[in-house]
């Protein structure tokens, strides 16, 4: 990272910003909590609807792929939310020692794996309903069509935005 220095604000990065190394981190570990906070809203009620499901009278009528599947919805609902709460509890555990630049970087990865889950959650309990509701055919239509929608959506376009800067 290449620096030049301001004799009033502290160092100049090569983004412009001026911040010291610390006063980055605690930046960027703003930023993901506030990502954060949106993902787990989402992740919270996605698992609580699947959670009602076993106690709704059709859900004994479901096909035992049917079933299968919600199961491995259900873990990977919490798998989300394993992974978007980590950073939070790192943080807790790695309080006051110094560490926000390594917490920022676990945090991250934890995240991209929580948003990685929580598609495919998506995708899935697409599926899902339109497995039951309409059948099999028209749940992959639409688990594709998700499935597209989100590679696109949370995939393809901030990479090319990456990209062309």
């Amino acid at each position: 990272m290449s620096r030049a220095t301001s004799a009033d604000r502290g160092p100049v990065l090569h983004n412009g910003r001026h911040e010291t190394a610390d006063e980055r981190a605690d930046r960027n570990w703003s930023e993901l909590l506030q990502e954060l906070r949106v993902t787990q809203t989402g992740a919270q009620i996605l698992t609580g609807f699947l959670l009602t499901l076993p106690f709704q009278p059709a859900f004994d009528d479901l096909l035992p792929e049917q079933v299968g599947l919600y199961l491995v919805l259900v873990v990977l609902s919490a798998l989300t939310t394993v992974l978007v709460v980590t950073p939070v509890s790192a943080h807790r555990l790695l309080f006051q020692r110094r560490l926000k630049g390594a917490l920022v970087q676990a945090g991250h990865r934890a995240a991209l794996g929580g948003l990685t889950s929580l598609g495919l959650v998506v995708v899935g309990t697409v599926v899902l309903i339109f497995d039951v509701v309409l059948g099999r055919t028209p749940a992959v239509v639409a688990g594709g069509a998700m499935l597209l929608l989100l590679a696109v959506g949370w995939a393809a376009l901030p990479l090319l935005f990456r990209r062309r800067r």
